[in-house]
């Protein structure tokens, strides 16, 4: 088969993972004679640099003329540290999933037991912990009107969901269920928010369609709280933007390390499949940061947006192998030796 790939590298370590994550798929292309044409393109503070806005239309075209798309990472501290910037490389990310339509933001979390002990949850508490968090990506307070009044001393950002938005994000929680051990978990704040309230009377509506599936529902404090003494009493759990974000971060160290935990975004036509991690700009350079999320992303890739799910478990078995012997960067070294970010994805690429 052939797959034209779309690039967005962005800042920081993005550039270094993202050679590892080709390296891997071209790896796994050759093994099982595809081919694959990169296609790349600048976003984020990158592209900021090169034409002043962070999701330029050339990147969006792009994304739009490719079979998927793989992203690194975007943020810089010169941004951050600058409250008053007028262009910001998250901009870019947010225009992006609204643009490319990518409404669903799929984030697994899973242990691997080589590592069971470098979680700082106690080994009993997470394992067999493998869970599916699905955050809406492109409502809520992100997307909402926000602003400054009384001469920029009150601010607001104002949540605001439909109830299409609501349903097209529970459906594939729903499918996603059935496909599972066929329990849905919906994530709110109902006892307080109107757009929960919102949630939750739409989920319920849906039930009746999904007989197979037991759904229940929970506060977003609850679940923040269960989520470090029971991970695994959940599977999969749908939720808005805000509260998502949140919860997908608490969740990944869970096994261990934020390098290690990749996700989809998925809209009508097109997915994105990234690492969860940020831009990590103080290893910039240094050949040290964890290309495993990445790779794992494009692991995704072959599997949900190619449906070549044989060609994501050689990537997975690689990653699994590479854990087992000790073959990781210094987040998971734990005073053993370090490999650099290059030479893991060596391992990974020469083991497929």
């Amino acid at each position: 088969m052939k797959f034209n790939i779309a690039v967005l590298a962005g800042d920081g370590i993005g550039p270094e993972v993202m050679e590892q994550a080709q390296k891997v798929s071209e790896a796994v292309a050759e093994k099982f004679g595809h081919e694959i044409t990169w296609k790349p393109a600048l976003t984020g503070a990158a592209a900021i640099d090169a034409v002043g806005e962070p999701y330029p239309d050339s990147t969006h075209q792009v994304c739009l003329a490719s079979d998927a798309v793989l992203f690194g990472a975007i943020g810089l501290p010169r941004f951050d540290n600058d409250p008053s910037a007028k262009v910001r490389p998250e901009n870019g990310l947010l225009q992006m999933r609204k643009q490319l339509g990518l409404f669903a933001n799929l984030r697994p979390t899973f242990t691997f037991p080589s590592l069971l002990d470098k979680s700082p949850l106690k080994q009993e508490r997470i394992e067999g912990t493998d869970l599916v968090f699905l955050r809406e990506l492109t409502g809520g307070i992100y997307f909402g009107e926000k602003g400054r009044r009384d001469g920029g001393e009150t601010a607001f950002d104002n949540c605001v969901y439909t109830r299409v938005e609501v349903q097209r994000l529970a459906k594939k929680g729903f499918e996603l269920a059935m496909t599972r051990s066929k329990r849905l978990c919906c994530v709110d704040k109902a006892n307080v928010m109107e757009t929960s309230r919102l949630w939750r009377e739409t989920v319920q509506a849906m039930e009746k369609d999904y007989p197979e599936v037991e759904v229940s529902y929970e506060l977003v404090d609850a679940v923040a709280m269960r989520l470090v003494q029971w991970p695994n009493s959940y599977d999969v759990l749908i939720t808005e933007n805000l509260f998502g974000d949140i919860l997908t971060d608490e969740a990944s160290v869970i096994s261990g390390s934020m390098g290690l935990m990749p996700s989809a975004s998925m809209g009508s036509d097109i997915a994105l499949f990234e690492p969860i991690h940020g831009s990590y700009p103080q290893a910039t350079g240094l050949n040290i940061a964890n290309p495993m999320a990445m790779v794992l992303s494009a692991a995704m890739m072959f599997e949900i947006a190619f449906n070549l799910p044989e060609e994501g478990k050689v990537i997975r078995d690689a990653v699994n192998k590479a854990l087992a012997e000790g073959i990781v960067t210094e987040d998971l070294a734990d005073g053993g030796k370090a490999y650099g970010t290059k030479e893991v994805g060596d391992f990974l690429a020469a083991n497929i």
